[in-house]
């Protein structure tokens, strides 16, 4: 899972639709993601010491290894109803040999998500536990796990060079919720870098080419204000980027740099290069 300091909902300054997804629909799509990326390694030919270009201290072996550690982790947070974190080693120390076969590893991985969308749903989105962010709810664990597992398939899909996809209203989610993880308040504290986006003039706006008007698929960072803000809304910007919905997704976690994405962008362009680099996730 992402580091604590990077992951989150909630309090940041914002405003837009409601979520695209329900606690639901982001239980079910972490079986579904996982069970995704588990079909892909078990193809012929999987090597588990492929690099991971998004990740380059990894290779697909940790990578999925992290994934199903992460899982576990906050599986268990759910179903003891943490008070705080346990151990999070598993997630962190990740050998580089691979110990088990592509197969075994997508096995565990299935099994890890399983075990976690059953003590998501057996919990109700309102039960108290603890959460790394403002929240203390398996709400936010529902969603950031959703989302962590959607982008560590793309992770995983980069190494094996094959076609990464996800249904519209899975990566709207995944757009609104790392909008609000970087406008949260609490960023500032552990990122006091990120006090440099703000200033006058600077504005980014990001258009999915590829949605219906219904979707409202357009983000606005406002960075003129004391804090970094966010809002679903399609206005002129100091800097615009449009590009197919999947293909923002994979620009604002990280996975593609805007001069190898196919997107279109208009404006300053250091900003976004300048914004990409400090609102990152882990």
């Amino acid at each position: 899972m992402s580091s604590p300091k990077n992951s989150g909902t909630g309090r940041g300054t914002h405003s837009g639709s409601p979520s695209a997804m329900d606690y639901d629909g982001h239980c079910a799509e972490i079986v579904t993601q996982a069970g995704l990326l588990a079909t892909a390694l078990r193809a012929e030919g999987t090597d588990l010491t492929a690099t991971v270009p998004s990740c380059p201290d990894w290779n697909l072996a940790q990578l999925v290894r992290h994934l199903g550690a992460a899982h576990r982790w906050v599986e268990e947070i759910v179903r003891t109803r943490a008070t705080e974190p346990p151990p999070d080693t598993a997630l962190r120390v990740l050998p580089r040999d691979p110990t088990e076969a592509p197969s075994a590893l997508a096995d565990r991985l299935t099994e890890g998500a399983g075990l976690l969308a059953g003590a998501l749903l057996a919990a109700g989105p309102d039960a108290s536990i603890w959460t790394p962010l403002p929240s203390g709810s398996p709400r936010f664990f529902a969603r950031r796990m959703c989302h962590e597992t959607v982008i560590h398939r793309a992770d995983a899909t980069l190494a094996l060079h094959t076609d990464f996809s996800v249904p519209e209203p899975v990566a709207v989610d995944a757009l609104d919720e790392w909008m609000e993880l970087g406008s949260l308040p609490e960023m500032f504290d552990y990122h006091p870098d990120r006090r440099a986006l703000l200033g006058p003039g600077r504005t980014l706006h990001f258009h999915a080419t590829d949605t219906p008007p219904e979707a409202r698929a357009d983000w606005l960072v406002d960075l003129t204000g004391d804090a970094l803000a966010w809002r679903r809304a399609q206005e002129p910007a100091a800097v615009s980027v449009s590009a197919p919905l999947t293909e923002l997704l994979l620009l604002i976690y990280g996975r593609r740099s805007s001069d190898t994405a196919p997107v279109e962008i208009t404006g300053d362009t250091e900003l976004l290069e300048f914004w990409l680099a400090l609102v990152n996730f882990e």
